[in-house]
């Protein structure tokens, strides 16, 4: 790579991940190569890209445009080498993050054949149901699951799936507390809400084209997917899950649909990606694929 080129990737990874240290272990570079690699480009461009503090590293204003210039450069220097190299020869890292039940259930499991089908890649997984800060973390693509508008509107987006949500108890939960039949009977039960995801006191019902929304009765807040199950299974009250997520324990026979006549608004599944409209190819290569797998669950 020339030095204009090492120049810009050092910079590029130091602005997204806002860390000299982390930008250099990620290219294999000590930080103090990484600070001397940044200041001679500060020097031959005469500006100041960074600003530095012992606790942060942020942007100058030219800086931010020298980013957006930079990104766009790289990814058609990648998309060269990809067309030289052939569609099977993708290379390179893909950071991938995604929430942590239905990561497990429905992304992971689709990520095998494609690994199988483009050798030259591996993904590096971070799964958490917090939301993550794609520029900050370092990371190319994140799934996230809403209903409704996507809040990240300043990144680019691709819907990949939609999910049926549902509510669910567990046998002993409705054998000691009894059945809701109508959704206005869920004030008169414990219902356990998550943070996040789906965390909201008031659900949403469809029926014969009516709606109703009922604000529950949250005893108990839990800030993962898989803990909201876990409470559920152990009978501590009515939650919202999706098909996919609750799957498992719906065969199993620990969890039992309530309310059945009734729908709830579907969760949709997006990538979110913070590189702009256009993701590079490994970005666009992982999409297209999870994009058929998941829709097929």
């Amino acid at each position: 790579m020339s030095d204009r080129w090492q120049e810009m990737a050092v910079f590029v990874r130091v602005a997204e991940t806002g860390s000299l240290s982390r930008a250099g272990r990620e290219l294999m570079l000590s930080q103090p190569s990484v600070s001397r690699i940044v200041g001679a480009l500060e020097a031959r461009l005469g500006t100041t890209l960074l600003l530095r503090t012992t606790r942060s590293i942020s942007l100058t204003e030219a800086g931010s445009l020298y980013l957006e210039r930079a990104r766009s450069l790289l990814a058609e220097v990648e998309e060269a080498e990809q067309a030289a190299r052939g569609v099977d020869s993708l290379q390179g890292a893909i950071r991938l993050a995604m929430p942590v039940l239905y990561g497990s259930r429905a992304v992971v499991p689709a990520l095998a054949t494609f690994l199988a089908r483009h050798p030259g890649l591996r993904i590096e997984i971070t799964m958490s149901d917090a939301r993550q800060n794609l520029v900050m973390d370092g990371v190319d693509i994140a799934i996230r699951l809403g209903v409704g508008p996507l809040a990240d509107s300043t990144f680019g987006a691709r819907r990949l799936a939609t999910v049926e949500r549902l509510v669910v108890a567990s046998p002993a939960y409705l054998s000691s507390r009894g059945t809701p039949v109508i959704p206005a009977e869920l004030a008169r039960h414990d219902c356990i809400v998550q943070h996040g995801l789906f965390g909201r006191e008031s659900w949403r019902f469809t029926r014969d084209g009516t709606v109703t929304t009922v604000d529950v009765p949250a005893r108990l807040w839990i800030n993962s997917a898989p803990g909201i199950l876990a409470a559920a299974v152990a009978g501590m009250g009515i939650a919202l899950a999706t098909r996919v997520m609750a799957g498992d324990e719906l065969r199993a026979g620990q969890l039992v649909q309530v309310l059945e006549p009734y729908r709830l608004d579907p969760a949709e599944v997006y990538a979110v990606f913070p590189a702009g409209p256009r993701p590079s190819a490994k970005v666009r290569a992982i999409m297209d694929h999870l994009g058929a797998s998941l829709n097929q669950g």
